[in-house]
């Protein structure tokens, strides 16, 4: 007696790392329209949902599926802007460099980044002094987080040593500072000028000397 084939098994579902990569797809799919309408010129608070999603090719509920709102998108963007550059920064705050060396080191990352990531800071730069109170405080918060890092690391390096904790995480307040409103002028040159960048570079770390060259005759009252 002939005997029966088995059935082929059923394909197993998708794996729970092939749906957080789908999901994650679908986020980028989202942000990556509202980038582009930035680069357009647009303000981030200018943006409907409709067009994001019209220009992500979804309907409107898909995007509910992966931001509660425009301002959940928006803190997407900051956290773009800010975590890998934190890891980068550090990663030049390495015990070995003078100080100098460091400094002139930060910026150059710094530049790196902002320009190959030009549109989220665009969007930085936009809603650090406007638009959604949500995201200011988002941009602020990450700015903290950055001046924290900065001061535990010069710490650990004996930068500074007879600053308070407190002095200390107010000068690296200033220095973050300095590179957010430097974003605007790395973003603004023109290409293909090696003269004027360099001009830019060398202003960027004059600005960081003469705050750590200020802070070394900081006395408190």
């Amino acid at each position: 007696m002939a005997t029966s084939k088995p059935k082929p098994a059923k394909a197993d579902a998708a794996s729970p790392s092939s749906r957080v990569e789908l999901k994650e797809r679908t986020r980028l799919r989202l942000i990556e329209p509202a980038l582009t309408l930035i680069g357009q010129g647009r303000g981030y608070s200018s943006l409907s949902l409709r067009e994001i999603t019209r220009e992500a090719g979804v309907v409107p509920a898909a995007f509910y599926r992966h931001f509660r709102d425009l301002d959940e998108l928006g803190l997407a963007l900051v956290e773009m802007g800010g975590v890998t550059l934190r890891h980068l920064l550090r990663e030049a705050r390495r015990d070995g460099l003078s100080p100098t060396d460091m400094l002139r080191t930060s910026v150059l990352i710094y530049k790196r980044y902002v320009e190959e990531r030009s549109l989220v800071f665009r969007f930085l730069a936009g809603e650090r002094g406007g638009g959604s109170p949500v995201i200011r405080q988002a941009i602020r918060t990450e700015e903290s987080h950055f001046a924290s890092e900065m001061a535990q690391d010069l710490r650990a390096l004996g930068t500074l040593p007879d600053l308070s904790s407190p002095a200390l995480h107010m000068i690296c307040g200033l220095v973050v500072t300095t590179m957010l409103n430097a974003a605007s002028d790395i973003l603004d040159l023109p290409k293909g000028r090696p003269k004027q960048e360099q001009e830019l570079v060398d202003n960027f770390v004059h600005q960081f000397r003469v705050v750590f060259l200020g802070a070394r005759f900081w006395r408190e009252r």
